[in-house]
């Protein structure tokens, strides 16, 4: 089944577009045009759209009124019974453009009174088609799922523990606990229950074939069942196509067999906007960086690690985005830098040095990833600049105390793991030569042929000799610099909080809160020594 619906061209005139999936996702920042794209959506045919507005009133009565099939359609539809050439009145609208597009929508009453009147019309028509095969003296068919079984299969299966019911012209709540039960009317129900029952209320009693727009969906809804939910009422309503209005990237995502439209920009006429295609990043992160107008940066770490407390601050011009591992940055950013759609952001990726080799270093930053100037973030803790200027900030005697940090970490750490530091920057280096062969050859003699150069190349004795030359003489020299950028051990910043007359694990937390401080632009001046300048800061 394929599905059309209009969007404006680059002049504003209408474009047919169809689709195949029963669902459209048109995602952008606040403030792009996001919602005055789904009003021009309904306003480019009254007869086939009808839309749920973001401002939704979650008020009803104790009593639903109950009201004949076609005046509960015709006031859902249209807000009345006789004017049907637009949705005003469906709003608490006084004539404004601003106000149709952004005014409350109260209608919990007039969607109840539909559903009933469905039921009702559906009950009906079942009698009717009963008695017409009683009199031929023929069976009849079972009772059929009606509109309030399909609400009552959907409700449970977002909110198993609870039920509803609607009887006797009211809604009632149901809650299971430890084998009993108790109930409460409906509009005692958390806004999470009621905001459910009124989408699933409202997919459920739109006339047929119509085509659905929704503004924030996600709106007063937990994360977990915000697709379950939608997914049920596209899967209940297949006959017509649900259009989705937000800006969380993660419903998007999550909402999968959907086409997605990124909104960049409205100037009041015109919009801005492309269709998402298919991608090697993951697609919520995607959605995110096309609703960014900052260089990216792909960093290690996590949000709320050292990685990304320090690179926010030292590179405050940059959409700073955490990848957890540094194979996830390089991969991300290789992947965002070959997109089209991304043609107009600059990205870059960040890395620690590790055991990495000045050629290697080199080679990534043909590919816009740069590397820092020592093995791992926690070592910008331990450099010269930064420990002096704690130790002044503590009271203490610069000098005296960078001497005993640096003795302790050339002589009581780096010293003692100075073997196992050089094999560990051995095994680096290899993966890193196995990592450069080119295996997308077409035959298995051309893949062989690779491989076995490719061995021939890797000398191990000759990566042992050059590898212990660069450590032993580090540690020969004393050369403090030179130990925090082969010096691979994460913890040793945890180490040296006693020499500040300060617990080990508060040093960091220290070096972090001073970013704020006054001593701010002293700090950041002191690890951008350290840090790679970017294409972009040129």
């Amino acid at each position: 089944m394929s599905y059309k619906y209009f969007l404006p061209d680059t002049n504003g005139a209408k474009l047919e577009k169809e689709t195949e999936n029963n669902s459209l996702i048109i995602i952008g920042a606040n403030g792009s045009g996001k919602t005055h794209l789904g009003v021009w959506i309904e306003k480019s045919d009254f007869s086939m759209t009808y839309r749920i507005g973001a401002q939704r009133s979650l008020k009803f009565g104790k009593y639903i009124n109950q009201k004949s099939y076609e005046q509960s359609t015709q006031e859902l539809l249209y807000g009345n019974t006789t004017y049907k050439n637009n949705h005003d009145n469906k709003y608490d609208w006084d004539g404004t453009k601003a106000n149709y597009i952004t005014t409350l929508q109260n209608d919990y009453e007039t969607v109840l009174s539909a559903i009933l009147a469905l039921q009702t019309n559906q009950q009906a028509n079942y009698i009717s088609d009963c008695k017409k095969h009683e009199l031929e003296g023929t069976p009849h068919n079972n009772v059929p799922k009606m509109v309030l079984d399909k609400i009552y299969e959907i409700w449970h299966s977002i909110f198993p523990h609870r039920n509803i019911c609607i009887e006797d012209g009211k809604v009632i709540g149901v809650m299971e606990k430890e084998n009993s039960k108790f109930t409460y009317s409906g509009y005692e129900m958390s806004d999470g229950e009621r905001v459910a029952l009124y989408l699933i209320c409202q997919a459920l009693c739109v006339p047929k074939n119509k085509i659905v727009i929704i503004d924030e969906p996600e709106i007063h809804l937990h994360p977990s069942i915000i697709n379950r939910l939608w997914k049920a009422l596209e899967n209940e309503r297949t006959d017509c196509l649900f259009i989705y209005i937000t800006h969380d990237t993660q419903f998007a995502s999550n909402h999968t067999n959907s086409d997605k439209i990124w909104v960049r920009s409205f100037d009041g006429q015109l919009w801005d906007y492309e269709f998402v295609e298919n991608s090697e990043l993951p697609e919520q992160l995607l959605l995110t960086i096309m609703g960014n107008r900052k260089p990216v940066l792909f960093v290690e770490g996590t949000n709320n690690s050292y990685d990304v407390q320090l690179y926010q601050f030292l590179y405050p011009d940059y959409y700073i985005i955490p990848c957890g591992s540094c194979s996830t940055v390089i991969t991300n950013t290789k992947a965002m830098n070959n997109n089209p759609q991304l043609h107009n952001l600059k990205c870059y990726g960040l890395i620690d040095r590790d055991y990495r080799s000045d050629f290697e270093i080199e080679k990534y930053k043909e590919q816009n990833i740069f590397t820092i100037n020592v093995a791992e973030v926690e070592n910008l803790f331990l450099v010269q600049e930064i420990v002096e200027i704690i130790a002044i900030h503590m009271g203490k005697n610069s000098n005296d105390v960078f001497e005993k940090v640096k003795k302790y970490i050339i002589q009581t750490r780096f010293k003692n793991q100075i073997d196992h530091q050089i094999c560990n920057s051995i095994v680096a280096e290899i993966k890193y030569k196995l990592s450069t062969a080119d295996l997308n050859q077409k035959t298995d003699k051309g893949i062989i042929g690779e491989l076995d150069n490719l061995f021939d190349s890797i000398n191990f004795d000759e990566i042992k000799n050059e590898k212990s030359i660069i450590f032993h003489k580090a540690l020969a020299d004393e050369d403090y610099s030179s130990i925090l950028k082969i010096f691979n051990e994460k913890n040793i910043s945890n180490s040296v909080g006693r020499f500040f007359g300060i617990d080990n694990s508060e040093y960091c937390k220290l070096v972090i809160a001073l970013l704020h401080s006054e001593k701010s632009q002293e700090i950041k001046n002191s690890l951008l020594k350290y840090m790679p300048v970017l294409e972009n800061d040129n």
